[in-house]
């Protein structure tokens, strides 16, 4: 971590972070009515500055455990004037299961996550049945899951586990994976795996 970094997790955290320890309303974070998109993951906020930045009356909340890249987003976001982005520190399921009430997100966003490629670590990936039941339950009918992964064996179990959620419909077909929202900026990860000759897959979802 830089010295940059680490001043500002120490000044600019009471600014832009929300705890995690308790509910939270949207409504009051960023205003009644305005939509908001929860990435998750959002390695070092490149993506998630510049949607927050082309979406200026949006609300987008982010959450990432990797204290460089929240200290390098925050020095961002106080540089760029950006002030509708707020991040908490913690895992993905308990901010979803105990801090955000139900229906009241707009957009899932899951981008590039750790594939755990080696068969025997599958079972630590992410997308499992319980975390696409819990972003099920905190999307407003007619919201959208957007993952992404440059891994095809992740691509398809990703596929395979959000079609078998009735909550859920595919927007491209069943089976398909869809062509990239021009919301979703190419990020460094997606240009890393396609230097390794990895195709991309996009997934996008609507919650019926």
């Amino acid at each position: 971590m830089t010295k940059g970094q680490r001043r500002a997790l120490q000044e600019l955290w009471p600014r832009f972070a929300l705890a995690h320890e308790a509910c939270i309303d949207p409504g009051a974070v960023f205003g009644r009515g305005v939509p908001l998109t929860l990435e998750i993951g959002f390695g070092n906020g490149d993506a998630l500055l510049a949607m927050a930045a082309c979406e200026p009356d949006s609300g987008f909340l982010g959450i990432e455990v990797h204290r460089p890249g929240l200290g390098r987003l925050l020095l961002e976001l106080d540089k760029r004037g950006i002030g509708n982005i707020r991040v908490i520190c913690a895992d993905a399921m308990p901010v979803l299961i105990d801090c955000l009430p139900d229906h009241c997100l707009d957009r899932v966003l899951l981008f590039f996550p750790d594939p755990w490629h080696k068969q025997r670590h599958h079972k630590r990936r992410l997308v499992q049945p319980p975390f696409i039941e819990a972003v099920a339950a905190r999307l407003k009918p007619g919201g959208i899951l957007h993952m992404a992964t440059d891994w095809r064996d992740y691509a398809e179990h990703m596929l395979a586990v959000t079609e078998a959620t009735a909550a859920f419909r595919n927007c491209a077909a069943d089976g398909e994976f869809s062509p990239r929202p021009d919301y979703r900026p190419v990020t460094r990860f997606e240009r890393r795996g396609r230097r390794l000759g990895h195709d991309v897959h996009d997934l996008l979802f609507e919650r019926l």
